[in-house]
């Protein structure tokens, strides 16, 4: 329940955002932070909630996750201006942190390993469950009741799961041996990853050749070395280097990011397609990408299953190569007159691939670690993931873009470009399709990470 919650806070704010706006009079810099602070703040915090976790005891540090969420939903309801919205959001996106960083390990601590995969299958099915139902939901709270209603509704089930989290989750013995805070280590994660991913949230505003953009991606790369160097040298890192010596961890973490950078970017390119280049409405749109995220919810429960039987790095090969061909059947199909029902089998072969990674993923990597190693290591396999979706948008959106002239961009990212006379539309079939093959690429790549940390496996 909690992590559908999350889920739906992620997403929801989307479609009730230009309501928020309009209320507060907000200009464009403050709408795009109303987004901006909740995708930040949950990457770069998410690694660092992980480490104190593993310290202080998930189960605390996942109720105050519960608790911080719920209250920053109740306040934002009461905002009374654009910029206290971006500030709460920040809390918001916190308390979500705590939570992310922590459900997973906590699964996999009280699951035996024969039923690992199933309930890591149910856990990671509800994003897809939040990914469903987040627009539509957020799009009815706005109309019926008003943008506040999009904050609030959080605030009876954050209640009742912060109840039931109380009296269900046993307590887990904190590492007390591994106490101690990194405190340069986190301010560089901080300041290293966030530079970067608030470089790359501006590419489909400024472009890539911006000062902004670049002087966030120089921050990161400044900052990397300094963090290593600084990591190997604490007695207490937030960060265990030492973890990228195991080779399946590596590889592993690898395809953890080029999958996130694959799919991504295609659901993202998808929901537009159907608007600049079909000429749909952003409802009939949304309804068209809805199969990727019903099979993608089927696919999660499933996987757990077959888990069981052929293992769970087998199956991280089967879902990126689903990936894999699903990009590759887009590639081969789309174009402006092309009919649904291609299309949407490409996106099912999209969900497929989706719903049968995250969780084969999560328990492949999870699976035998110490109880005091799976906060750290959980949190570290969402901040890839997150890192790789912020790539692929800015990415995506940038090759799309690309044959379009500059003058009818602005049309491609309105959804409106179909109504404009000229060969712009045409021109952005051709950057889809650029895209589709980037994107196929990253895929085929996770393919053979997989197989790698298939096979560094068996060697051991």
């Amino acid at each position: 329940m909690a992590s559908v919650l999350t889920g739906l806070g992620g997403n929801t704010l989307n479609v009730a955002l230009p309501s928020v706006v309009r209320h507060f009079h907000a200009g464009p810099l403050a709408a795009n932070w109303m987004l901006l602070a909740f995708m930040l703040a949950s990457t770069v915090l998410i690694v660092v909630f992980g480490r104190f976790a593993d310290m202080f005891g998930r189960r605390a540090m996942y109720l105050s996750g519960l608790g911080a969420y719920t209250l920053a939903s109740l306040l934002l309801g009461f905002a009374p201006t654009a910029w206290t919205v971006v500030g709460l959001r920040v809390l918001q996106a916190a308390g979500g942190a705590m939570l992310l960083a922590n459900s997973a390990a906590i699964v996999t601590d009280a699951f035996p390993r024969e039923r690992l995969g199933r309930a890591m299958g149910v856990y990671t099915a509800s994003f897809s469950i939040a990914q469903l139902a987040g627009p539509t939901l957020g799009g009815y709270l706005t109309d019926a009741f008003g943008w506040r209603w999009v904050f609030w509704y959080n605030v009876p089930f954050g209640v009742l799961c912060l109840v039931w989290g109380a009296v269900a989750l046993r307590p887990v013995e904190a590492a007390s041996r591994e106490r101690g805070v990194d405190l340069p280590g986190n301010l560089l994660v901080l300041a290293g990853l966030g530079g970067l991913l608030f470089g790359l949230s501006q590419v489909n505003e400024r472009g890539w050749g911006s000062p902004v953009v670049l002087g966030g991606i120089a921050v990161f790369a400044v900052l990397l070395p300094v963090f290593l160097a600084v990591e190997r040298r604490s007695a207490r890192p937030v960060v265990d280097i030492a973890l990228f010596r195991d080779g399946p961890f590596a590889l592993g973490l690898l395809a953890t990011f080029l999958n996130a950078t694959a799919r991504m970017g295609a659901v993202v390119l998808l929901a537009l397609f159907f608007q600049s280049v079909q000429g749909d409405d952003p409802v009939t749109a949304g309804l068209k990408v809805l199969p990727m995220s019903a099979v993608a919810v089927l696919a999660s429960t499933g996987a757990g299953f077959l888990e069981n039987r052929v293992g769970a790095r087998t199956m991280t090969v089967l879902a990126t190569a689903l990936t894999t061909l699903g990009l590759l059947e887009l590639l081969a199909v789309l174009g402006r007159g092309v009919p649904y029902a291609p299309v949407a089998a490409g996106l099912m072969l999209l969900g497929a691939g989706s719903g049968t990674f995250l969780p084969s993923n999560a328990t492949a990597l999870l699976s035998g670690l110490p109880s005091h190693r799976l906060g750290v290591v959980n949190a570290m396999r969402l901040m890839v993931q997150n890192t790789g979706i912020v790539v692929s948008t800015a990415l995506a959106f940038s090759i799309i873009a690309g044959p379009v002239p500059t003058a009818l961009r602005a049309h491609v990212f309105a959804g409106d470009l179909s109504r404009v006379p000229g060969q712009g539309v045409q021109q952005l079939v051709v950057g889809y399709r650029y895209a589709l093959a980037c994107m196929a690429a990253l895929s085929a790549l996770a393919v053979l990470a997989c197989l790698g940390t298939r096979r560094a496996e068996r060697s051991r």
